[in-house]
C-alpha cells in the first residue's frame, strides 16, 4: 500500500506535472506527499581556478550566496503550491552541490513508497537530471514513477501493461506495481520472444489471480526489432496509461555503452513507466 509518495521539484515548469501525478495518486490512497526541493548550488572546488586569487572567490561565494536566494523563492512558491492540493503534505529542501545532491536524494526516497520523476533521457535531457533518476533507482531500493516530459495527468490507470521477462528486476517491479495492477481494470502481460517450449507466463497469471487480477498475456515476436519498440507498439495498441518494467537487467555499463529496453524506454515512452530495479 502506498501512504508516502515523494515528488522530485526543481522549480521547472515540470514539478507541476509532476505534482498533478502526486496529488491524484495521494488522493487515491490517502497518502502523505512530500515535495523534494533538490537546489542545485555552484561546486566551488570544481570553479575555482587554481590561481584564481581573492576577486574569483569572491565571485563564486556570490553566485552560491544567489543561488540560494532564489532557492528562498522557489521554496515560498512551492510551499504555497503544496498547501492548495488538499492533501497531506510537506516540501523538504536540499541544497548541495550536484555530486552530493543526487545522493541525498536517493537517501530521503529510501524512507518513501514512491518516488515521482520526469522521464530523464530524449528531448531537453541536461535539464532532466538523469544522474540524479538513476541515483534513485540504483541507490534507494524504491521504485520510480517516470512522466514523460510535458504529459499532463489524464485520469486514473485504468490499463496497466507489465513488461515480463522472468527477471530478478521484473519481478520487483511487479511487485512495487502491485497497488497500481490491483486497482487497474485491464492488466495486459507482455512477454517478448517467449520460448518456444513453455507455456508463457502460467505462474505469473496464477500469482496474479491470488490478487485478484485476471491478466491478459501477450506475446510478441521481436523480429529483430529493439524490445523497447515492441514494448511501446503494445503500449499503444492497448491504450496503456501505465507500464510496469523491471531496469537494467543487463549490467548498467553494458546498458550505457550499447542502450538497451531500459534507456530506449526511458527516452521514448509516450506513457508513465513504473520501473525498479
Amino acid at each position: 500500500m502506498i501512504k508516502d509518495i515523494m515528488v522530485h521539484l526543481d522549480g521547472s515548469p515540470e514539478d507541476e506535472i509532476r505534482l498533478e501525478h502526486g496529488q491524484a495518486l495521494a488522493s487515491a490512497d490517502r497518502a502523505h506527499l512530500i515535495g523534494l526541493f533538490a537546489n542545485q548550488l555552484p561546486d566551488l572546488t570544481i570553479a575555482m581556478p587554481m590561481d584564481g586569487g581573492a576577486a574569483a572567490m569572491q565571485v563564486l561565494t556570490e553566485l552560491q550566496d544567489q543561488a540560494l536566494k532564489d532557492g528562498d523563492v522557489t521554496a515560498r512558491r512551492l510551499t504555497e503550491r503544496l498547501a492548495s492540493l488538499q492533501v497531506p503534505g510537506e516540501l523538504r529542501r536540499l541544497d548541495e552541490t550536484f555530486g552530493a545532491l543526487t545522493g541525498r536524494v536517493a537517501e530521503q526516497a529510501r524512507c518513501a513508497d514512491l518516488f515521482i520523476a520526469t522521464r530523464c533521457y530524449g528531448e531537453a535531457q541536461s535539464a532532466l537530471w538523469p544522474d540524479l533518476v538513476e541515483a534513485v533507482l540504483f541507490g534507494s531500493g524504491r521504485a520510480l514513477l517516470l512522466v514523460p516530459p510535458g504529459r499532463h495527468r489524464k485520469g486514473p490507470f485504468e490499463t496497466v501493461l507489465v513488461a515480463w521477462n522472468g527477471s530478478r528486476e521484473a519481478a520487483r517491479a511487479l511487485r512495487e506495481g502491485m497497488a497500481f495492477i490491483e486497482q487497474a481494470a485491464r492488466t495486459v502481460v507482455l512477454i517478448v520472444d517467449p520460448p518456444a517450449d513453455v507455456e508463457p507466463a502460467a505462474e505469473l497469471k496464477a500469482h496474479l489471480a491470488h490478487h485478484n487480477v485476471v491478466a491478459e498475456v501477450v506475446t510478441a515476436d521481436s523480429q529483430g526489432r529493439d524490445v523497447a519498440e515492441v514494448i511501446l507498439e503494445e503500449a499503444r495498441r492497448v491504450s496503456a496509461d501505465l507500464v510496469v518494467m523491471g531496469a537494467y537487467g543487463h549490467t548498467r555499463l553494458r546498458e550505457q555503452v550499447f542502450g538497451g529496453a531500459t534507456r530506449d524506454m526511458l527516452t521514448a515512452a509516450e506513457t508513465p513507466i513504473l520501473v525498479a530495479q
